[in-house]
């Protein structure tokens, strides 16, 4: 079953989640129409290949054309108007940047399978569930009405001080046409009304300079409140999401309604800055004796300037976290001599600021010299933001090209640096990334990888270079979600309740453990018990085998993968024979076995299962071809093939068979030739078992034997021979 197929059948709590990421940038009709194409493509891969995106793109709109072609043969008017439409918005959105199309379908797909690992879990994980809080919802909410408040005000004393300005023209032009007067005509009564009157407005415009300077202080007062209560706190909880979103949890959505914020409040604190100018412009032209505006303005000019460094100061992040494009499901892992990419943005959009911010990136640039560490930072390290960077229209830079030539087993800092020149004002900026892994060669990339989640599970701080001095742990319930996404993300399908227990029983029978905590050395350093490796190393060697030799069978559900062998025993003992489940060893790295059940002549039940299959035999045969043309030999039995069921009860053909490689070959006599002379050979997986014993042999190993040659020996051999003959030289391994 595809994915887009799964995601359809979903509960509506589930849908509604689903609905949220699908937008203009990528429709959902495209999502449904394309659903089988889309899905076979590497969007992970293309989102970091510029080349590959716009051959993918490229592609992307053929599709839509044949698509187009098909329903205006049906004539759906309403459908051929939303095509055209589409189609002409995604070519004019992402024709100048391709890659973040294949940015945004990825992160699509991986949202999906995020969700998909989220409905087979009982409940909601201890992560996910803190990042969706009502609360941080409610408080979005309220930031952005504060925001849009502000802004109001702002506007509101803009027309106060353009008031006062007509005002005190007003009061100028009167009091110098009484200057010009003659002598007789200042002792008139007229005379003396005028001077009544430039009173009153003289009174009126010290209460107006009172009422705006108010108005400002007041404006002042909400958006140090608004900044340091609630919107820092938000961006801080954003940068949260994002950790937790490099360890393959739910999608960083939020940065653009930021952006919003952080650009509505810089525009109205400037605006604010000129209105004090101004207010300064009319002091200077007509003071008083007791004018507030000079005992007031300057302190004031200095509150505004401070919240205008506070609010440039936070918005400089890193959008798109360090990532090399070959592992880009393994962000924060470097390799030395390897490129890696990384964004960062300004979420304050001005257009002043277009082309004249100049970044600089650099490699633990904070940290202690006592630490005899000396980085190169190689590439193109200094770039110019723009708007033009982005397809969204943010003011961001992206560095496609860094690398760097040395490595230490240590976290590591990006630091990125920049200027910004605006308005008379001058300040410096400065944000890093999270922590990096630097490694020099690929098989440290497990190891690595666990290093980035532990990290970013444990720790709310960005920086902390020395966390592994003293690890904290980690708590079970954490660490497990944590693993689910693993799946979700990297092999299209996360974990279910009953996968996740038995990963807790592994885990859990290692130590005891208080609280349902983890170290970090059961998790990575310390071998399980009576084994030569550690959990995540079986763990990771599993999501290999996965990935690279059964991710179809994964995919669609087939691979019960995490059960141990009492509980394989508990589900299978009452099922009918040949019923089979396919299990990941727990003895051999990256290893797959299956086990069947059948009945003995007195009725007794029996378990078989077979020699784990690594990558090494995989490479040799598809997995469902095996299962197709597995074979066992009994004593006094023709080999037959024992597995009927995939369990519960579904038909193995039916699970298995759009996954056959190949139709079945038919044996043939060795006098039918095959293609240019030669008898046509299969590999044939086979084992044997000896009728008076419980438990089987190992199996032998894929034999390369032809079908007619195997004909021929059962023909002319006895039973007996041929199971002889069979038995498997790596029955040692």
């Amino acid at each position: 079953m595809s994915q887009w197929n799964q995601v359809q059948q979903l509960e509506i709590k589930f849908l509604e989640q689903v609905d949220q990421f699908y937008d203009d940038n990528f429709p959902m009709e495209i999502r449904h129409l394309l659903a089988q194409w889309i899905e076979n493509q590497d969007w992970e891969a293309a989102s970091n290949n510029e080349t590959m995106a716009t051959i993918l793109l490229q592609n992307l709109l053929i599709q839509l054309d044949e698509q187009l072609g098909r329903v205006s043969k049906e004539k759906n008017l309403l459908l051929i108007h939303n095509l055209k439409r589409i189609r002409k918005v995604l070519q004019g959105k992402f024709h100048g940047n391709p890659m973040h199309v294949a940015v945004v379908i990825s992160n699509c797909l991986r949202e999906e399978r995020r969700i998909l690992a989220a409905a087979n879990m009982p409940v909601q994980g201890p992560l996910e569930k803190s990042l969706q809080s009502s609360s941080v919802s409610e408080r979005q909410r309220n930031v952005e009405h504060k925001v849009a408040a502000i802004k109001n005000s702002v506007q509101m004393t803009e027309q106060d001080t353009k008031y006062l300005e007509d005002l005190q023209d007003e009061f100028d032009y009167r009091y110098k046409t009484i200057q010009t007067m003659d002598q007789s005509d200042k002792n008139s009564a007229m005379m003396n009304q005028e001077v009544l009157t430039l009173q009153e407005m003289l009174n009126s415009l010290d209460f107006k300079r009172k009422e705006a300077l108010s108005k400002m202080t007041q404006i002042i007062h909400e958006t140090d409140l608004l900044m340091n209560n609630m919107l820092i706190e938000e961006l801080q909880d954003w940068k949260r999401r994002q950790q937790i979103a490099c360890i393959g949890g739910p999608l960083h959505n939020g940065l653009d309604q930021l952006q919003n914020c952080f650009t509505l409040l810089a525009e109205s604190l400037f605006q604010l800055r000129r209105q004090l100018e101004k207010l300064e412009e009319q002091s200077t032209k007509m003071t008083y004796e007791g004018d507030p505006i000079p005992v007031q303005r300057i302190h004031m000019l200095e509150r505004v300037t401070f919240l205008i460094y506070n609010l440039f100061k936070n918005s400089f992040v890193v959008e798109r976290q360090p990532c090399m494009p070959t592992h880009p499901q393994r962000p924060l892992v470097l390799k030395t001599l390897i490129q890696f990419t990384v964004k960062l943005r300004l979420l304050i959009k001005l257009p002043e600021l277009n082309y004249q911010v100049k970044v600089k990136a650099s490699i633990d640039k904070n940290v202690s010299t006592l630490s005899n560490r000396r980085f190169v930072l190689c590439g193109t390290n200094v770039k110019a933001m723009s708007i033009e960077e982005s397809s969204n229209g943010s003011l961001s830079v992206e560095f496609r090209h860094l690398g760097c030539h040395m490595v230490t087993e240590e976290l590591h800092s990006i630091t990125f640096e920049t200027q910004i020149c605006l308005y008379g004002l001058t300040i410096d900026l400065e944000t890093s990334s999270l922590p990096v892994v630097m490694i020099s060669n690929v098989s440290q990339l497990p190891n690595a990888w666990a290093s980035i989640i532990w990290y970013n599970v444990s720790t709310n701080d960005s920086q902390n270079l020395v966390f592994f001095n003293n690890p904290p742990p980690a708590t079970l319930s954490q660490l497990l979600e944590v693993m689910s996404w693993q799946f979700s993300s990297y092999v299209g399908r996360g974990l279910n309740s009953d996968q996740l227990n038995m990963l807790a029983e592994k885990l859990t029978v290692q130590s005891s453990y208080s609280d349902g905590h983890l170290t970090w050395a059961k998790f990575c350093k310390e071998h399980l018990p009576g084994k030569s490796f550690t959990f995540w190393t079986w763990l990771e060697a599993i999501l290999d085998l996965i990935k690279k030799h059964i991710l179809p069978l994964w995919i669609d559900g087939y691979v019960m993968g995490f059960v141990s062998k009492e509980k394989e025993r508990l589900l299978l003992k009452d099922k009918m024979p040949g019923t089979f489940l396919l299990r990941f060893s727990e003895s051999h790295l990256g290893g797959i076995t299956f086990t069947w059940v059948d009945h003995s002549e007195n009725g007794e039940v029996r378990f078989h299962s077979v020699e784990p299959y690594n990558k090494g035999r995989l490479s040799a045969l598809p997995f469902a071809d095996i299962l197709r043309d597995y074979k066992v030999i009994m004593a006094e039995n023709v080999p037959e093939n024992p597995l009927k069921y995939l369990y519960p009860d579904i038909p193995k053909d039916k699970a298995f068979g759009r996954h056959y490689s190949s139709q079945p070959c038919e044996v043939s006599r060795p006098t039918e030739r095959g293609g240019k002379g030669y008898v046509p050979s299969v590999f044939i997986p086979i084992s044997t078992i000896r009728s008076d014993s419980m438990e089987p042999h190992s199996p032998s190993d894929l034999l390369p034997m032809s079908p007619s040659v195997y004909a021929v020996l059962r023909e002319n051999l006895s039973p007996t021979t041929i199971e002889t003959a069979m038995k498997s030289p790596y029955s040692a391994e």
